[in-house]
């Protein structure tokens, strides 16, 4: 296990935290360890009919492209998971759910965050009179599970929660 001596920086923003802290190793060395304070995130796959689903396209700046993804977000303080599903549901796509399952939560970066994200699945799905935050989405769009796997499969595909939720929706390799 290893120990903060000192945090050395720390860098906050309004949605995380990061710091760089001298640590004691294992073997009594001394090493530095960044760490991201992230707020949890909650992240769906919406079907609107039983083979297909919503999906947003949104800029990313860190890839400096768009990218193709679930709809997803930072849980707001005291928000549950499902909550936020929910909300980012409606907010992404303009649609609501009429049903809302769990099914798996993962840390996508266990090497310097504690971020972990819920994703669900969203059925009977109904669209609201919601216009979608334009600001964060260029485009909702309805995708066939077999079009998807297709994107999958030449790599199109890359945002790992999109990915992950995917194959727990039940668009698993083989």
């Amino acid at each position: 296990m290893e120990k903060k001596i000192i945090t050395l920086a720390t860098l906050w923003t309004r949605s995380f935290s990061a710091s760089l802290d001298e640590v004691l190793l294992r073997d009594g060395g001394r090493g530095r360890r960044m760490k991201i304070d992230h707020p949890e995130a909650a992240a769906v796959v919406p079907f609107v009919a039983e083979e297909e689903i919503l999906m947003v396209r949104q800029y990313r700046y860190a890839l400096g492209k768009e990218t193709l993804e679930i709809p997803a977000g930072k849980l707001d303080p005291g928000e549950t998971p499902e909550g936020c599903a929910r909300r980012e549901l409606l907010e992404e796509t303009g649609y609501d759910a009429g049903k809302l399952t769990f099914l798996y939560t993962y840390a996508p970066a266990i090497g310097y965050s504690n971020e972990r994200i819920h994703i669900f699945s969203a059925r009977n799905l109904r669209k609201t009179e919601k216009k979608i935050d334009e600001r964060e989405i260029s485009s909702v769009k309805p995708y066939r599970l077999k079009r998807l796997r297709e994107m999958m499969d030449k790599g199109l595909l890359v945002d790992g929660k999109t990915l992950l939720a995917l194959f727990f929706a039940g668009l698993g390799r083989g």
